[in-house]
């Protein structure tokens, strides 16, 4: 061999040793961080099921439904509210109505009165039976006197009444206009609150199914990888046997027992043959490498959606503890505001309708009274005209008095009866506004809310636990992504190193001027050669290699017979 031969082949070994044993360093360490990282996932896949498990408790199903209901109720005072105001007027304009009815009915007492007055004068002129005629006039005074007192009244708890009217319609009104996209907006928020919690729920489970899901992807992937790690002690091995060969070529080593030394073409035949191995190893060692990485991303790939769906789940970023669940007692206390303001502008509503029961009754009350009243002054007037027209001339006064006093009642009557109809207006209208108010009471809405607070505080207590599960969940998930990018880095300096032994093995082809003619003692070299090969693929290359010469190895031709004795043709099923 010439001295570049020499340094050459020295080289080439130096080469080879460096890869073999980068790669036996680096599967080692891939193997080690695969372990670990499918332990840590293993954690990991427990976190979130147990993340899973919180989320989907009976806490969160009772805080939906509650949430549910409040803002049914929300939304259907908001409905309400336009009717209320609505009704409100109608009772306002039925108040003013009645105001302008009691006016009249008043001057018609008051006409009564004024009438009984001059029937006493002219009964006192009376000669005959004149205290007959006084007691008349008298009983039809103290009448007319009674219902002015009643129907004073009446207009003092009329005007009472259209005072109470007038200050709920304005507040109604006022909170109408500023309240009523509010309550509506926030039925929506609750709303919206309930559909993710119970899109939660069923978010959790999926989320069960995909760590289940993925877990078995990350156990066969993690299988696959670690299959895939026995390619480096083949490859390996195969790179031993190569610097054997070229050792081999190089000239014989100082041991105690004598080697073949091999010839100059034979020496050129095994540098041409261990070329040819060295770029078989390195193009199996590549596809192997390629198979690891892809296996490591789809475990990172796999991992990475797992860890995210936990973050999604949880509603925090970068394993915050703030969730949804914030959201939702943030949206629960806006409505509780609302429900206290609702009460407040309801009170004048309840108020002005206490008012108005108490009033009507009122109303009625005089209205009957009134009716016997000018019942009473009728017949009166009807008695005392017909006692005075027996007098004569000297009765005709107090006749005309009489049918006056007659005419006034029957005034006053017909305006009881016109006041009648608007009041029932009112009564109808104040019933269906008391409805509505009891569909809608405010307080209902507040008995609900500790209801939903509970609920909250009951999956709150829980909170602190989602908190740390979280956190664990990326310390984890980080851990894991940082082995197996690691692992991956490895992977790909390793399979860049490798990409070094082609250029080896043109070197060594290089080193090769002329076709070799190897002898006899050549050919004990080479079966010596493939007796040390461990893997069917370095036998392969072997035997085409020789091919290539026109050589045939005995000990290849020795291994066939071999393989096909030991084939007894039985099938095993």
């Amino acid at each position: 061999m010439s001295l570049i031969s020499a340094i050459t082949l020295t080289e080439a070994i130096a080469g080879i040793e460096d890869v073999s044993s980068r790669i036996e360093d680096v599967f080692a360490r891939v193997g080690h961080e695969l372990g670990r990282g499918h332990l840590i996932f293993q954690e990991l896949n427990q976190g979130l099921a147990a993340l899973s498990a919180e989320l989907s408790g009976a806490e969160i199903e009772g805080a939906a439904t509650a949430l549910q209901e409040i803002a049914a109720r929300l939304s259907e005072l908001a409905q309400a509210l336009p009717a209320e105001t609505a009704l409100l007027e109608t009772i306002g304009k039925g108040t003013a109505e009645a105001s302008g009815l009691l006016k009249p009915l008043f001057k018609h007492i008051q006409m009564i009165t004024i009438i009984a007055r001059s029937a006493r004068i002219e009964a006192a002129s009376l000669d005959g039976d004149r205290e007959g005629f006084l007691a008349f006039t008298q009983e039809a005074y103290d009448l007319g006197k009674a219902v002015q007192g009643a129907i004073e009244g009446c207009a003092r708890d009329q005007q009472r009444l259209s005072e109470a009217v007038a200050t709920a319609f304005g507040r109604q009104k006022e909170f109408e206009g500023r309240y009523r996209n509010q309550l509506a907006a926030e039925s929506s928020e609750l709303g919206s609150a309930y559909s993710a919690l119970r899109d939660q729920r069923g978010n959790s489970r999926h989320l069960a199914d995909l760590a289940s899901a993925s877990t078995r992807k990350i156990a066969e992937a993690v299988g696959s990888a670690i299959i895939s790690l026995q390619a480096g002690d083949s490859t390996r091995q195969r790179l031993e046997h190569v610097a054997h060969g070229l050792r081999l070529a190089s000239g014989p080593v100082p041991s105690l027992a004598p080697e073949p030394v091999a010839s100059e073409d034979g020496a050129r035949t095994i540098c041409q043959l261990q070329a040819a191995q060295l770029r078989d190893a390195q193009r199996e060692f590549g596809g192997d490498i390629g198979q690891i990485v892809r296996a490591l991303t789809a475990i990172l790939h796999d991992a990475g959606s797992v860890v995210g769906h936990g973050r999604t789940l949880f509603g925090g970023e970068n394993g915050g503890s703030s969730s949804f669940l914030a959201h939702i007692k943030q949206t629960l206390a806006h409505a509780s505001t609302l429900i206290a303001t609702c009460e407040g502008a309801g009170r004048s509503v309840d108020e002005a309708l206490a008012i108005v029961e108490d009033t009507l009754t009122k109303f009625r009350q005089a209205i009957a009274g009134l009716a016997e009243a000018t019942v009473d002054i009728t017949l009166i007037g009807m008695n005392a005209g017909l006692k005075a027209s027996h007098l004569g001339s000297r009765g005709s006064a107090f006749v005309v008095i009489a049918n006056e006093l007659k005419a006034t009642a029957d005034q006053v009557s017909l305006g009881a009866g016109r006041l009648r109809p608007v009041l029932d207006g009112i009564e109808r209208s104040a019933t269906e506004l008391k409805q509505l108010r009891v569909q809608g009471d405010p307080t209902q809405l507040t008995q609900l809310e500790p209801q939903i607070l509970q609920a909250l505080r009951e999956v709150e207590a829980g909170n602190e636990r989602l908190g740390r599960l979280m956190s664990r969940l990326v310390d984890e998930g980080a851990e894991f992504e940082r082995l197996m990018n690691s692992a991956q880095g490895l992977m790909s300096t390793l399979g860049e190193g490798s990409a070094a032994l082609p250029a080896v093995a043109a070197r060594l082809e290089a080193a090769v001027a002329q076709e070799p003619r190897p002898q006899a003692q050549d050919e004990a070299m080479l079966d010596e050669l493939f007796a040390r090969y461990t893997m069917e693929r370095e036998r392969d290359v072997h035997r085409q290699f020789l091919q290539t010469l026109g050589l045939t190895s005995v000990a290849a031709a020795r291994r066939v017979e071999a393989v096909e004795a030991a084939d007894d043709g039985i099938e095993l099923f």
